[in-house]
Protein backbone atom coordinates (compact mmCIF):
# COMPACT_ATOMS: atom_id res chain seq x y z
CA UNK A 1 0.00 0.00 0.00
CA UNK A 2 1.86 3.07 -1.28
CA UNK A 3 0.19 6.33 -0.28
CA UNK A 4 0.53 10.03 -0.97
CA UNK A 5 2.16 12.14 1.74
CA UNK A 6 -1.27 13.17 3.02
CA UNK A 7 -2.58 9.61 2.84
CA UNK A 8 0.48 8.33 4.68
CA UNK A 9 -0.02 10.79 7.55
CA UNK A 10 -3.73 9.97 7.70
CA UNK A 11 -3.06 6.21 7.73
CA UNK A 12 -0.64 6.42 10.66
CA UNK A 13 -2.86 8.87 12.53
CA UNK A 14 -5.60 6.24 12.31
CA UNK A 15 -3.25 3.53 13.54
CA UNK A 16 -2.23 5.73 16.46
CA UNK A 17 -5.84 6.34 17.40
CA UNK A 18 -7.23 2.82 17.15
CA UNK A 19 -4.34 0.42 17.85
CA UNK A 20 -4.34 -1.17 21.33
CA UNK A 21 -1.51 -0.82 23.83
CA UNK A 22 0.89 -3.77 23.46
CA UNK A 23 2.78 -3.14 26.71
CA UNK A 24 2.81 -6.07 29.10
CA UNK A 25 2.51 -8.85 26.52
CA UNK A 26 5.12 -11.58 26.93
CA UNK A 27 6.60 -10.92 23.49
CA UNK A 28 6.70 -7.18 24.23
CA UNK A 29 8.70 -7.83 27.41
CA UNK A 30 11.08 -9.90 25.29
CA UNK A 31 11.28 -7.07 22.74
CA UNK A 32 12.02 -4.55 25.51
CA UNK A 33 14.79 -6.72 26.94
CA UNK A 34 16.39 -6.93 23.48
CA UNK A 35 16.23 -3.15 23.04
CA UNK A 36 17.64 -2.51 26.50
CA UNK A 37 20.56 -4.80 25.66
CA UNK A 38 21.21 -2.87 22.44
CA UNK A 39 21.29 0.42 24.33
CA UNK A 40 23.51 -0.95 27.09
CA UNK A 41 25.98 -2.51 24.65
CA UNK A 42 26.14 0.18 21.96
CA UNK A 43 24.87 3.53 23.29
CA UNK A 44 26.19 3.59 26.86
CA UNK A 45 26.83 5.71 28.82
CA UNK A 46 23.30 7.07 28.56
CA UNK A 47 23.64 9.87 31.11
CA UNK A 48 23.58 13.16 29.19
CA UNK A 49 23.29 11.47 25.79
CA UNK A 50 21.18 13.46 23.30
CA UNK A 51 19.28 10.69 21.53
CA UNK A 52 16.73 10.95 18.73
CA UNK A 53 14.21 8.21 18.06
CA UNK A 54 12.76 8.25 14.55
CA UNK A 55 9.28 7.14 15.55
CA UNK A 56 7.41 7.06 18.86
CA UNK A 57 5.44 3.85 18.41
CA UNK A 58 7.34 2.12 21.21
CA UNK A 59 6.69 4.99 23.60
CA UNK A 60 2.97 5.12 22.79
CA UNK A 61 2.14 1.43 22.37
CA UNK A 62 5.03 -0.94 22.91
CA UNK A 63 8.33 -1.21 24.81
CA UNK A 64 8.77 2.37 26.15
CA UNK A 65 12.49 2.10 25.37
CA UNK A 66 13.08 5.85 25.10
CA UNK A 67 11.46 6.38 28.51
CA UNK A 68 13.76 3.64 29.87
CA UNK A 69 16.77 5.52 28.47
CA UNK A 70 15.53 8.83 29.92
CA UNK A 71 15.28 7.25 33.36
CA UNK A 72 19.01 6.56 33.02
CA UNK A 73 19.87 10.15 32.18
CA UNK A 74 19.46 10.33 28.39
CA UNK A 75 18.00 13.50 26.86
CA UNK A 76 15.12 12.08 24.84
CA UNK A 77 13.98 13.48 21.50
CA UNK A 78 11.53 11.88 19.10
CA UNK A 79 9.46 12.38 15.98
CA UNK A 80 6.47 10.54 14.62
CA UNK A 81 4.31 11.08 11.55
CA UNK A 82 1.20 10.46 13.68
CA UNK A 83 0.02 13.25 15.99
CA UNK A 84 -2.03 10.82 18.15
CA UNK A 85 1.07 8.68 18.62
CA UNK A 86 3.12 11.72 19.67
CA UNK A 87 0.47 12.68 22.22
CA UNK A 88 0.36 9.15 23.65
CA UNK A 89 4.16 9.00 23.82
CA UNK A 90 4.24 12.21 25.84
CA UNK A 91 1.80 10.56 28.23
CA UNK A 92 4.27 7.75 28.90
CA UNK A 93 6.88 10.31 29.97
CA UNK A 94 4.44 12.15 32.21
CA UNK A 95 4.33 9.00 34.31
CA UNK A 96 7.78 9.71 35.67
CA UNK A 97 10.38 9.08 32.97
CA UNK A 98 11.72 12.60 32.56
CA UNK A 99 10.92 14.85 29.62
CA UNK A 100 10.27 13.91 26.00
CA UNK A 101 11.01 16.58 23.40
CA UNK A 102 8.73 15.38 20.63
CA UNK A 103 7.33 16.64 17.34
CA UNK A 104 4.89 15.40 14.75
CA UNK A 105 7.29 15.16 11.83
CA UNK A 106 8.55 12.90 9.05
CA UNK A 107 11.90 11.12 9.32
CA UNK A 108 12.44 11.94 5.63
CA UNK A 109 12.57 15.66 6.53
CA UNK A 110 13.72 15.97 10.14
CA UNK A 111 13.04 19.36 11.78
CA UNK A 112 16.49 19.63 13.37
CA UNK A 113 19.76 21.39 12.59
CA UNK A 114 22.80 19.52 11.34
CA UNK A 115 24.82 17.62 13.96
CA UNK A 116 22.16 17.99 16.68
CA UNK A 117 22.38 14.54 18.31
CA UNK A 118 24.88 12.20 19.92
CA UNK A 119 22.88 9.09 18.98
CA UNK A 120 19.94 7.94 16.89
CA UNK A 121 17.71 4.93 17.39
CA UNK A 122 15.56 3.85 14.46
CA UNK A 123 13.90 0.48 14.81
CA UNK A 124 11.15 -0.52 12.41
CA UNK A 125 10.62 2.93 10.88
CA UNK A 126 12.22 3.28 7.47
CA UNK A 127 10.82 0.13 5.85
CA UNK A 128 7.33 1.61 5.64
CA UNK A 129 7.97 3.88 2.64
CA UNK A 130 9.97 3.89 -0.58
CA UNK A 131 12.28 6.83 0.25
CA UNK A 132 14.34 4.84 2.71
CA UNK A 133 17.69 6.22 1.56
CA UNK A 134 16.43 9.79 1.99
CA UNK A 135 15.50 8.97 5.59
CA UNK A 136 18.94 7.49 6.26
CA UNK A 137 20.61 10.59 4.81
CA UNK A 138 18.49 12.75 7.12
CA UNK A 139 19.61 10.68 10.10
CA UNK A 140 23.24 11.14 9.07
CA UNK A 141 22.69 14.88 8.67
CA UNK A 142 21.35 15.46 12.20
CA UNK A 143 23.87 13.13 13.87
CA UNK A 144 27.14 14.58 15.12
CA UNK A 145 30.34 13.36 13.43
CA UNK A 146 31.43 10.32 15.40
CA UNK A 147 27.87 9.88 16.72
CA UNK A 148 26.35 6.43 16.98
CA UNK A 149 23.20 5.08 15.35
CA UNK A 150 21.28 1.83 15.73
CA UNK A 151 19.14 1.28 12.66
CA UNK A 152 16.80 -1.69 12.37
CA UNK A 153 14.60 -3.06 9.59
CA UNK A 154 12.83 -6.38 8.95
CA UNK A 155 15.22 -9.23 8.22
CA UNK A 156 14.71 -10.59 4.71
CA UNK A 157 16.41 -13.84 5.77
CA UNK A 158 14.42 -14.38 8.95
CA UNK A 159 14.50 -18.16 9.58
CA UNK A 160 10.78 -18.13 10.42
CA UNK A 161 9.86 -16.44 7.11
CA UNK A 162 8.19 -13.41 8.64
CA UNK A 163 8.62 -11.29 5.45
CA UNK A 164 6.52 -13.83 3.55
CA UNK A 165 3.82 -13.63 6.21
CA UNK A 166 3.86 -9.84 6.12
CA UNK A 167 3.68 -9.83 2.32
CA UNK A 168 0.73 -12.21 2.33
CA UNK A 169 -1.12 -10.13 4.91
CA UNK A 170 -0.39 -6.94 2.98
CA UNK A 171 -1.75 -8.50 -0.21
CA UNK A 172 -4.94 -9.44 1.64
CA UNK A 173 -5.27 -5.98 3.19
CA UNK A 174 -4.91 -7.45 6.67
CA UNK A 175 -1.54 -6.05 7.76
CA UNK A 176 -2.03 -3.40 10.44
CA UNK A 177 1.21 -1.59 9.61
CA UNK A 178 0.49 -0.96 5.93
CA UNK A 179 3.34 -1.11 3.44
CA UNK A 180 6.52 -2.81 4.66
CA UNK A 181 9.78 -3.89 3.04
CA UNK A 182 12.51 -6.20 4.28
CA UNK A 183 16.29 -6.03 3.82
CA UNK A 184 19.27 -8.31 3.83
CA UNK A 185 22.08 -7.47 6.22
CA UNK A 186 24.29 -6.58 3.26
CA UNK A 187 21.70 -4.26 1.69
CA UNK A 188 21.25 -2.40 4.97
CA UNK A 189 25.01 -2.08 5.47
CA UNK A 190 25.56 -0.71 1.96
CA UNK A 191 22.72 1.79 2.34
CA UNK A 192 24.21 3.10 5.58
CA UNK A 193 27.66 3.37 4.06
CA UNK A 194 26.32 5.38 1.12
CA UNK A 195 24.80 7.84 3.59
CA UNK A 196 28.12 8.45 5.38
CA UNK A 197 28.09 5.83 8.11
CA UNK A 198 30.70 3.23 9.03
CA UNK A 199 29.15 0.01 10.27
CA UNK A 200 30.67 -1.27 13.51
CA UNK A 201 28.36 -4.12 14.54
CA UNK A 202 25.62 -6.21 12.98
CA UNK A 203 23.09 -8.10 15.05
CA UNK A 204 19.31 -8.53 15.25
CA UNK A 205 16.51 -8.69 17.79
CA UNK A 206 13.38 -10.81 18.28
CA UNK A 207 14.38 -14.37 17.48
CA UNK A 208 10.78 -15.58 17.44
CA UNK A 209 8.29 -16.55 14.73
CA UNK A 210 6.50 -13.44 13.53
CA UNK A 211 3.20 -15.28 13.63
CA UNK A 212 3.69 -16.09 17.31
CA UNK A 213 4.44 -12.45 18.09
CA UNK A 214 1.21 -11.44 16.30
CA UNK A 215 -0.79 -14.12 18.09
CA UNK A 216 0.60 -13.11 21.47
CA UNK A 217 -0.32 -9.47 20.86
CA UNK A 218 -3.80 -10.41 19.68
CA UNK A 219 -4.44 -12.51 22.78
CA UNK A 220 -3.02 -9.83 25.05
CA UNK A 221 -5.26 -7.20 23.45
CA UNK A 222 -8.52 -9.06 22.91
CA UNK A 223 -8.50 -12.37 24.79
CA UNK A 224 -6.34 -11.91 27.86
CA UNK A 225 -6.88 -15.43 29.36
CA UNK A 226 -5.28 -16.99 26.27
CA UNK A 227 -2.21 -14.79 26.70
CA UNK A 228 -1.00 -17.26 29.34
CA UNK A 229 -0.81 -19.87 26.58
CA UNK A 230 1.06 -17.61 24.18
CA UNK A 231 3.40 -16.50 26.98
CA UNK A 232 4.35 -20.15 27.48
CA UNK A 233 5.02 -20.41 23.73
CA UNK A 234 7.19 -17.28 23.80
CA UNK A 235 9.26 -18.49 26.78
CA UNK A 236 11.54 -20.93 24.87
CA UNK A 237 12.62 -18.14 22.51
CA UNK A 238 13.39 -15.87 25.46
CA UNK A 239 15.51 -18.67 26.94
CA UNK A 240 17.38 -19.20 23.67
CA UNK A 241 18.06 -15.48 23.35
CA UNK A 242 19.51 -15.34 26.84
CA UNK A 243 21.61 -18.50 26.68
CA UNK A 244 22.50 -19.08 23.00
CA UNK A 245 23.97 -15.79 21.83
CA UNK A 246 24.29 -16.83 18.18
CA UNK A 247 20.50 -16.79 17.69
CA UNK A 248 20.51 -13.03 18.27
CA UNK A 249 21.90 -12.52 14.76
CA UNK A 250 18.82 -14.19 13.28
CA UNK A 251 15.98 -12.20 14.79
CA UNK A 252 13.26 -10.84 12.57
CA UNK A 253 14.49 -7.25 13.01
CA UNK A 254 18.04 -6.54 11.91
CA UNK A 255 19.88 -4.11 14.17
CA UNK A 256 22.95 -2.53 12.60
CA UNK A 257 25.18 -0.25 14.66
CA UNK A 258 26.98 2.49 12.78
CA UNK A 259 29.08 5.59 13.42
CA UNK A 260 28.84 8.77 11.36
CA UNK A 261 32.13 9.26 9.54
CA UNK A 262 34.02 12.40 10.47
CA UNK A 263 35.34 12.87 6.92
CA UNK A 264 34.11 11.87 3.49
CA UNK A 265 35.59 8.75 1.94
CA UNK A 266 36.45 10.90 -1.11
CA UNK A 267 38.67 13.25 0.87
Amino acid sequence: MRLTAHGYRRFWAGVGERFPDLGGAASTRYYAANEERLFAEHLAPLDGLRILKTDLWDEAKNTRILAWAAERGALAFGVDISEPTVAQARGAFRRGAGRLRAAAADVRALPFCDASFDAIYSMGTIEHFDETEQAVREMARVLKPGGRAIIGVPNRHDPFFRPLLATALQAAGLYAYGYEKSYSRRALREMLERAGFSVTHETAILFIPGGLRMLDLACHSWCRPLSKVTAAMVAPFVWLDRHVAIVRRHGYLLATVAVKRTTSCRE
